[in-house]
């Protein structure tokens, strides 16, 4: 029997997940089908028991159910405890195995696919929204020199260094703050906030960007935005957006469900738009 697999989210339509999904079971010789299920604000929990009752084995969680996601989990992994967040669920008897394998994208096209290994590098993360959180623990795990986080709200980077801080070194507070925040300018900026998907610059300066630092920008499909036009002019070397990890936790989850890991650079190259 054909396995079934969905992606829960509001809206959800526009999403790349069911290409990657069957380019994955295509690749890897899969019996299964990945289709999209947009569930109303108010019904992801039903939405889930439908597609369980249904035969459903396990689905991709987007904006705005990971929390909810969460809450409905029986078992989580540490890294979607920290989180507070989940985006993939797998459907075992009665049980609903949780995971969030942002993060983990995030690193892996970070040190796969761009080259840059975290281990011993400055790191400046911009934002303290759910992509952040569920960056903090992958990115503190490869043993960063530093991570400063920084966002317009104090308290919300400060509360995230009172969470993580025992994993590395890690430093909150604000972009006022960034010149008091250990060594400067940094290896690798990303940011993680929402600026780009309103064509805005988040208040950093040229400054944050060491000479051919990696810039990355969450946002993905949006071109050469003011963060990474910044980041251009500033010297950085290496300019990403979002595809990869897009791409890459696709992977992880794909090997959470099917015990199987498969290639992503051809995929990455075909959704990947110019950069300037």
């Amino acid at each position: 029997m054909t396995d079934r697999y969905a992606l829960f989210g509001n809206p959800a339509k526009h999403s790349k997940s069911p290409m990657i999904h069957a380019a994955y079971a295509r690749a890897t010789g899969q019996d299964m089908t990945y289709e999209v299920i947009e569930a109303p604000v108010d019904g992801f929990a039903a939405a889930v028991a439908a597609f369980r009752a249904e035969g459903g084995r396990g689905g991709n969680v987007t904006m705005p159910f990971k929390l909810e996601a969460f809450a409905l989990a029986s078992d989580l992994s540490e890294r979607a405890r920290l989180a507070g967040a989940v985006n993939t669920l797998k459907f075992d008897g009665e049980r609903i195995h949780a995971d969030n394998f942002d993060g983990v994208g995030l690193v892996n096209d970070i040190q796969r696919n761009l080259g840059l290994s975290i281990a011993g590098r400055r790191v400046l993360m911009l934002g303290a929204g759910g992509a952040v959180r569920g960056a903090l623990l992958p990115i503190l795990e490869q043993r960063p020199a530093q991570l400063v986080v920084v966002n317009r709200t104090v308290a919300k980077a400060k509360t995230l260094g009172e969470q993580f801080g025992k994993f590395g070194n890690l430093v909150t507070g604000g972009y006022e703050q960034i010149a008091d925040m250990g060594q400067q300018p940094f290896d690798l900026v990303i940011n993680g906030t929402s600026t780009s998907m309103r064509g805005e610059l988040p208040p950093i300066t040229r400054a944050a960007f060491a000479p051919g630092a990696l810039a990355y920008d969450l946002v993905y499909g949006k071109g050469l935005t003011p963060f990474l036009r910044l980041a251009r002019d500033a010297g950085a070397g290496r300019l990403a957006d979002g595809v990869g990890m897009l791409v890459e936790q696709a992977a992880e989850g794909f090997f959470f469900w099917r015990g199987v890991r498969p290639e992503t650079r051809a995929m990455i190259e075909a959704l990947a738009v110019p950069l300037g």
